[in-house]
């Protein structure tokens, strides 16, 4: 079956964003069609033949109303599994972020040098410093990536090479420019994130999943922030400008800022048990860091990641109740707030990890929506408002 590569209906769904309604119409219709697989009772659809009709429906003029087409080679999500550039992500967990990064901004995996320039890593720090002392940790990062735009003469060249160059100085200084709690293990990403995220001594072991978990989290299709970012860069904003996009969407509480609640849940499931963990959380709204749409079988990322993350016997015990008891399966942002359970970080930490690690997905995004027409993101309002006269204005 992996050689016929075949797609679930809610894979082909997600890929040529479209309801299952409309996949049955196109059946009928013998756009598509159904393969039985012995032994399943579902019906699957060949890559090939989505991908035929993914490129007959872009060539294709839309209707004023319809939304543009957001094509992107960078991230594939099928099979149950994520992909980067043709690479299983769950595979590249042992590689440094950096690589990662680099890989999906030029299709190479490099080794580009990750360093902040100093003038800029000292006006980000001065610059972000001067927030009051109630502000989230995720509340430096916007200032600093304003900062770090400013000092950037080349910001505004929007060639691939030049925002693939100048991304690893971004990406360090929204680091490097965060309160220091302890001296790096290493040079790395993930040895310097860790300084700034936790007091606790450097574990090998727990260095290795935050560097896991900056892997997993780098980019996952079109997510709001991506849309974000890509509807930015279509009007030729430079991609700091698109990457402060994209942390505007993130802060959202139900995308990126998601993981506080999520670690708070897993906080009060260590203190109370995980039955009154849930039930609470059930009672106030939806159930954090459980289900992921786009994962029939539970989500990859999560798995992978609580698998790499060192814990002490008493949270593993809190986190298999709490998935025990909750009604769908464990996602990223369940495993983010484990790992920073983990390492003794609190839960500032999962928002940072989930933006630092993220922010090299927008640029990959950013770098391949300046290759398409410019300003291409015009919706028709939809006015549902009162009637104006003729003569009126």
């Amino acid at each position: 079956m992996a050689e016929e590569q075949l797609l679930t209906t809610a894979e082909v769904a997600q890929r040529l964003r479209i309801k299952p309604e409309t996949i049955y119409a196109y059946v009928s219709r013998g756009l598509l069609t159904r393969v039985k697989v012995p032994g399943e009772r579902i019906s699957r659809y060949r890559l090939s033949d989505v991908e035929r009709l993914a490129s007959r429906n872009q060539a294709t003029r839309p209707d004023r109303d319809a939304a543009p087409a957001m094509r992107t080679a960078i991230t594939l999500i099928a099979y149950g599994r994520l992909f980067y550039r043709g690479r299983a992500a769950a595979d590249l967990t042992g590689t440094p972020f950096e690589q990662v990064a680099d890989w999906l901004w030029t299709g190479r995996m490099g080794a580009p040098r990750f360093e902040a320039p100093p003038e800029s890593l000292r006006r980000a720090r001065e610059a972000s410093g001067h927030l009051p002392p109630h502000a989230r940790l995720f509340d430096r990062l916007p200032v600093v990536v304003a900062v770090a735009a400013a000092m950037d003469p080349l910001r505004f060249d929007l060639a691939p090479d030049t925002v693939a160059a100048q991304a690893p100085g971004l990406l360090s200084t929204m680091v490097d420019a965060l309160p220091a709690q302890g001296a790096p293990a290493d040079g790395t990403l993930a040895a310097r994130l860790w300084s700034r995220l936790t007091a606790a001594p450097t574990d090998a072991a727990g260095l290795r999943a935050l560097n896991a978990a900056l892997v997993l989290l780098a980019d996952h299709d079109l997510a709001a922030s991506t849309i974000a970012v890509r509807v930015a860069a279509s009007t030729r904003a430079n991609p700091y400008a698109a990457v402060s996009a994209g942390l505007g969407a993130l802060d959202g509480p139900m995308h990126g800022a998601l993981g506080a609640r999520v670690f708070r849940m897993i906080e009060a499931a260590r203190r109370d048990g995980a039955a009154a963990a849930v039930a609470e959380q059930l009672r106030v709204g939806r159930l954090p860091g459980f289900g992921q749409a786009l994962y029939a079988e539970g989500d990859p990322r999560a798995a992978a990641l609580l698998d790499l993350t060192p814990m002490p016997d008493d949270l593993r015990a809190t986190l298999d109740d709490l998935v025990a008891t909750a009604p769908t399966r464990p996602n990223i942002d369940f495993a983010v707030a484990a790992l920073a359970h983990a390492t003794g970080m609190g839960p500032d930490a999962t928002e940072v990890v989930f933006a630092i690690a993220r922010t090299a997905g927008w640029i990959a995004h950013a770098i391949e929506e300046y290759a398409q027409p410019p300003h291409r993101f015009r919706w028709s309002s939809g006015y549902t408002g009162p009637t104006p006269s003729r003569t009126d204005g």
